[in-house]
């Protein structure tokens, strides 16, 4: 296991990056309050636009890397990976943490970005 990772981690590096990122975001046990918390839903579109990027990002560096894309390949790990990985935070966030709190709509809206994250790097592929 330890040497699956290490392979993926040296060959998509800035994706196994941005995915860290959102595993600490998600399971800190605080945020300091800023000026945003007035802008309605913002902890949503901060889900919204984290799993795009998360997805996007696979995308990106995967198609930089193959000339030929494993379509399938990408589809399960750069969107129902992605997705799934949303809901487990959740459940970590819900059942694990003393602070967070796991809620549907944070699912939701993670799903949402990780589908036009996809969609944009399906796009991308084309060009």
């Amino acid at each position: 296991m330890y040497q699956t990772i290490k392979i993926y981690a040296q060959r998509y590096p800035f994706s196994v990056f941005v995915i860290t990122v959102v595993w600490v975001l998600s399971l800190a046990p605080f945020f300091p309050e800023t000026p945003l918390d007035d802008i309605p839903f913002i902890d949503k579109w901060t889900h919204f636009v984290m799993y795009g990027a998360v997805s996007l990002t696979i995308w990106v560096e995967y198609l930089s890397q193959h000339q030929a894309p494993n379509y399938r390949r990408l589809l399960l790990w750069a969107w129902m990976a992605i997705i799934a990985m949303s809901g487990l935070l959740e459940l970590l966030q819900e059942y694990a943490t003393a602070t967070r709190n796991g809620e549907w709509q944070d699912l939701f809206a993670n799903a949402i970005g990780a589908t036009l994250g996809t969609i944009a790097g399906l796009l991308i592929s084309r060009l």
